[in-house]
């Protein structure tokens, strides 16, 4: 079976080495190449046609970002980024998922050559998974028409209303759930039922991705906090590094933030949502599994499913990696299997036909 072939882009030798050996040292690929800037890149990846290729997002002479776009543009292919544990990086590297980068690994910013090794298992199983990632071609953005009308400001709800107690949607999501999650929810209406989310994230970075998704949505976007009422017209997304489930507290939903053991090797765990809301919200629950690497959730989706809820599987076409999706369809967990783009439309509608709620079309 051929090895999977790997560039490796970073400014520091340092790391170049590291990734190099760490990704060398597997049966299953080997490091053809290592470029220190973009522009050599360019021409290692024009010339050795690598199957993935890791790249540093900060970098001299052009910046990391900037070569992303132009390469998905111009050549897509499988991009790992290799980011710092800061709130730059952060940044940083939500804009790169954005561009079409398939995954990152986060570099500790003291201790590179320590934390790399210990990150081995982490970045060979993501070139891995980036190897059979669907890649698209990404268009340049089109720039803003002058005299372009800002955005409308979000109507605050007035109160939580009886939609609190009633219909709750629980998202889970893996490789490609940043931006599979963000366009579920920038097509939902201010007034939509509370979203739960548990996107497989590394401490550090839910709090950045709960800014820019709130930020471009018509409902409001936050890391959830525990005990916190859960409202409708908000989502909350699990903090990167612990679990977040559901309980009731009378005739609310409260959000469970908690530590823990890693559930299907993951921390937060769709499995702990997904197990939460078959418990809790029952008949009152929508799911929907994005696209993701494993099967964590499937086995609760199916609970959940069994418990009453109506449940939204992304399909294959549209999934950057089609496992999670597969598993809970395999499962027996999906109601409706839907391109990701038709996952929102499709789901008010099917509250407004069985909720009755006047729900705004967005």
């Amino acid at each position: 079976m051929p090895k999977t072939r790997v560039v490796v882009v970073d400014d520091s030798a340092l790391v170049r080495s590291l990734l190099a050996e760490i990704i060398n040292r597997q049966t299953d690929m080997e490091c053809i190449g290592s470029a220190a800037d973009p522009f050599a890149a360019r021409e290692m990846i024009r010339n050795l046609n690598p199957d993935v290729i890791t790249l540093d997002v900060e970098m001299p002479r052009m910046d990391g970002l900037d070569f992303l776009a132009k390469l998905m543009r111009l050549r897509p292919m499988p991009v790992v980024m290799v980011s710092t544990l800061t709130e730059r990086g952060a940044e940083v590297t939500l804009k790169a998922l954005e561009l079409g980068a398939v995954d990152f690994v986060a570099k500790p910013k003291i201790g590179v050559a320590d934390g790399l090794k210990q990150l081995a298992e982490e970045i060979t199983d993501k070139v891995r998974i980036a190897s059979k990632a669907h890649i698209k071609r990404t268009q340049a953005p089109a720039p803003a028409a002058p005299g372009a009308a800002p955005v409308a400001p979000r109507p605050m709800l007035a109160s939580a209303g009886r939609l609190s107690t009633e219909k709750i949607i629980f998202i889970g999501a893996s490789t490609g759930g940043t931006e599979a999650t963000k366009e579920v929810l920038i097509n939902l209406p201010p007034d939509a039922p509370a979203v739960v989310i548990t996107q497989h994230m590394p401490p550090g970075f839910t709090r950045s991705y709960a800014a820019r998704l709130d930020g471009l949505c018509k409902i409001r976007v936050k890391e959830a906090t525990d005990g916190e009422r859960i409202l409708p017209g908000h989502a909350y997304i699990a903090p990167g590094g612990l679990h977040l489930s559901v309980e009731r507290s009378g005739a609310n939903y409260i959000a469970r933030v908690r530590d823990g053991e890693p559930v299907n090797r993951h921390k937060p765990s769709v499995e702990v949502l997904f197990e939460s809301a078959a418990r809790v919200a029952g008949p009152n629950a929508f799911g929907i599994m994005l696209t993701g690497m494993g099967a964590d959730g499937a086995k609760a989706m199916k609970v959940m499913r069994d418990a009453g809820s109506y449940n939204y599987c992304q399909d294959e076409a549209s999934c950057v990696v089609f496992g999670m999706p597969r598993e809970a369809i395999n499962h027996g967990a999906a109601n409706e299997v839907l391109p990701l783009g038709q996952i929102a439309p499709h789901l008010m509608d099917k509250l407004r036909q069985t909720h009755g709620a006047s729900l705004n079309r967005v």
